[in-house]
């Protein structure tokens, strides 16, 4: 087996995460990413009072729900879970008499959260246009 460059080996790693590929891994994470909780978490932990940029903004866990109309405690945990674990939201736990658990948004989830914002505006915007196609 010959010595692969550091190009040719990012070469073959970019060819590895090609979402369009049955067997690429990238698909799981466009698979939570397109749940409407989850862009609906990140855009509210990203909203920052509705500024232009993007800020980080740690909510605790009954701010968001009151936020996201409809979600269950259940569902919002869960969301919740997966995020933490793919490194996009952390919890913080404040020793506090009752416990004060909050939820913010990572370096990584904050460079997320400008995509998932635009694409929660474009839905309110378009809305009318796709009852009109319906």
């Amino acid at each position: 087996m010959g010595t692969r460059t550091a190009e040719q080996r990012r070469a073959e790693a970019k060819i590895e995460y090609d979402a369009f590929l049955s067997v690429c891994p990238s698909r799981q994470l466009l698979d939570r990413l397109s749940n409407k909780w989850v862009t609906l978490v990140l855009a509210a932990l990203g909203d920052a009072c509705g500024t232009p940029e993007p800020e980080a903004r740690a909510m605790r866990f009954s701010e968001l729900a009151r936020q996201l109309a409809g979600v269950s405690q259940k569902m919002l945990t869960q969301t919740l879970r997966s995020l933490e674990r793919d490194g996009l939201v952390t919890r913080t736990v404040t020793a506090t008499v009752p416990v004060t658990v909050t939820y913010e948004l990572t370096e990584l989830g904050l460079s997320l959260q400008h995509t998932m914002r635009a694409l929660k505006s474009w839905a309110e915007t378009h809305m009318d246009d796709v009852f009109a196609n319906r």
